[in-house]
């Protein structure tokens, strides 16, 4: 199996390179990356719990779906791409804003990202991909927020960033 590659950039987002996945977490290098959030029209969160197996934050919970873009493909096309491999459906994606963080784990590893957030919406149980996801679940804005004060550990490193940071942009794009 061929390791998967990140796209390398500098702090404008422009490629300037490609280096396979693991080794640009070992080397903390800034590469192109994607968060997606999917809302009801009861304005929750589909939440997803990160599975047993992953190679960090496993069994941590985290926005819909995240994961990396591909060379030449949108941010769109990478996070709809995503959304279907993950959580088993389709919806029209919207991107909202993107960052830069940087987040060392345990492992020796470190996530070194310009992320592009992006938000969907969609009402049904998702079909989950049980090698990505251990489980799922709605919940509103609020309620993130109060649990993230009362189990942050529970959290990926950019869920926290995201959502500590910019959850407005959520709340102003209510269906």
């Amino acid at each position: 199996m061929i390791e998967e590659q990140v796209i390398l950039v500098n702090e404008q987002d422009e490629p300037i390179g490609l280096m396979n996945k693991m080794e640009a977490h070992e080397k903390a290098v800034l590469h192109r990356a994607f968060s997606v959030f999917i809302l009801n029209d009861k304005n929750e969160v589909m939440l997803q719990q990160r599975a047993h197996h992953k190679y960090h934050s496993p069994l941590l919970w985290t926005n819909t779906c995240c994961s990396h873009q591909r060379a030449g493909e949108t941010n769109i096309e990478a996070g709809k791409r995503r959304l279907f491999e993950e959580m088993g459906f389709q919806t029209e994606l919207k991107e909202l804003f993107h960052f830069i963080y940087k987040a060392p784990f345990d492992n020796g590893l470190t996530e070194h990202e310009l992320d592009h957030v992006m938000i969907g919406y969609y009402n049904e149980a998702p079909i989950i991909n049980l090698d990505e996801v251990e489980s799922w679940k709605w919940l509103t804005i609020e309620a993130i927020k109060d649990d993230m004060i009362e189990n942050p550990d529970a959290y990926t490193v950019w869920f926290k960033i995201i959502f500590d940071e910019f959850y407005h942009y959520l709340e102003d794009h209510k269906l």
